[in-house]
């Protein structure tokens, strides 16, 4: 199959996740950052999520040679090549919604299209548009798909809800140039990552306890047995000279899944994703590397 070519665009300012997404990274960037190997060939992240790490990366000039961005949401990935590809026009249509941004009604219109016929023949601009929006206005940024795969998150009640940040979204577009965006399992990447490459894993994360999951983005779970089909991909590309980096909850099964990483270890963060804010506060995650990383660090 043709590649479409890479034309790697040098940063002019930085580009900055558009999405609020479970899990997101921004607070473990300094930890990601000083892990990330010094040298890489292509980068890979099979989980893209917010993308926040990939962003980071890109507007500090660290990609050199593009990569692949995946991730078993369909709808994600369609909304990022739609920013990618149709940067303009999406702006326009989301400076439509701008005066729509706290009208509840509005919001329960617009988040009941995927109940109507017709839904999947809209064009392109139109449903990254809806991602878009609703992310921004609903319940705690909560991308969130029922039994039937249909939006359920909630009305948000936000009093300013940014809906478009212009000069972000042409610097997102701009960074997205540089990658070949892909829809499917996290497994693919074993057909294309390469000895050299950077591939980075941020899989929804091992719950806790029984009650502490949440892992339904796209209608599918991520249970004990797709853990452990990552851990064998994480071995495997290591084993082919990729340098892998992965981060998750520290849980027994992680640390028995990561102990014979290089590098493994912990770090403390911030726990949002909780519908009781007692309930919220700083855990241990952990961040296993499949290279020496220059510090000592050790799962206990």
């Amino acid at each position: 199959m043709h590649e479409r070519p890479h034309v790697i665009p040098e940063p002019l300012v930085s580009a900055r996740p558009f999405l609020k997404w479970a899990g997101g990274k921004g607070q473990l960037l300094p930890e990601l950052t000083r892990r990330t190997p010094a040298r890489f060939a292509r980068y890979h992240e099979p989980f893209m999520g917010g993308g926040a790490f990939f962003f980071n990366l890109w507007s500090s000039g660290r990609l050199k040679h593009g990569g692949v961005l995946s991730d078993y949401n369909r709808d994600l990935i369609d909304c990022y090549q739609t920013v990618r590809d149709h940067a303009e026009e999406l702006i326009a249509k989301l400076r439509d919604y701008k005066d729509y941004a706290t009208n509840r009604e509005y919001f329960y219109e617009i988040r009941s299209w995927d109940r109507q016929p017709g839904f999947e023949q809209r064009s392109p601009v139109d449903l990254a548009a809806r991602m878009i929006f609703l992310n921004r206005t609903c319940y705690n940024g909560l991308y969130r798909l029922n039994k039937k795969g249909k939006f359920n998150a909630p009305f948000g009640y936000y009093k300013k809800p940014l809906i478009v940040d212009v000069e972000n979204m042409y610097e997102v577009s701009r960074a997205l140039k540089s990658v070949d965006l892909r829809h499917g399992d996290f497994t693919d990447v074993l057909t294309y990552a390469e000895p050299g490459d950077f591939v980075y894993f941020d899989p929804p994360y091992a719950p806790l306890s029984p009650t502490a999951s949440f892992t339904h983005y796209t209608g599918r779970g991520f249970g004990e047995d797709q853990q452990r089909r990552l851990a064998r991909v994480f071995r495997q590309l290591a084993d082919r000279g990729c340098y892998v980096m992965l981060s998750n909850s520290y849980t027994d099964l992680t640390r028995e899944l990561y102990r014979s990483a290089l590098n493994a270890g912990t770090v403390r963060a911030s726990r949002k994703i909780n519908c009781d804010g007692a309930k919220r506060g700083f855990i241990d995650e952990l961040i296993a590397c499949s290279y020496d990383v220059g510090c000592e660090m050790a799962v206990t």
